[in-house]
């Protein structure tokens, strides 16, 4: 996420804002980790993945895109 560092940095320091810029509240108790991503392709990357804790299996992935 070179181009989008500033993003990175804020969902880095604190993944749910995601969830309150798409208007979602974020579920209780739980933190997401929030990654940069490159998809096995010519330089195709996401900008970022919020992926929930492996025992949360209920909970959704979040791709991000700015």
């Amino acid at each position: 996420m070179k181009t989008d560092s500033l993003f990175y940095e804020i969902f880095q320091t604190d993944p749910s804002i995601v969830f309150d810029l798409i208007g979602r509240p974020p579920e209780r108790n739980v933190t997401y980790h929030f990654a940069s991503q490159e998809v096995k392709q010519t330089s195709f990357r996401i900008d970022g993945i919020l992926v929930p804790p492996t025992e949360a299996i209920y909970l959704p992935i979040v791709f991000v895109e700015v």
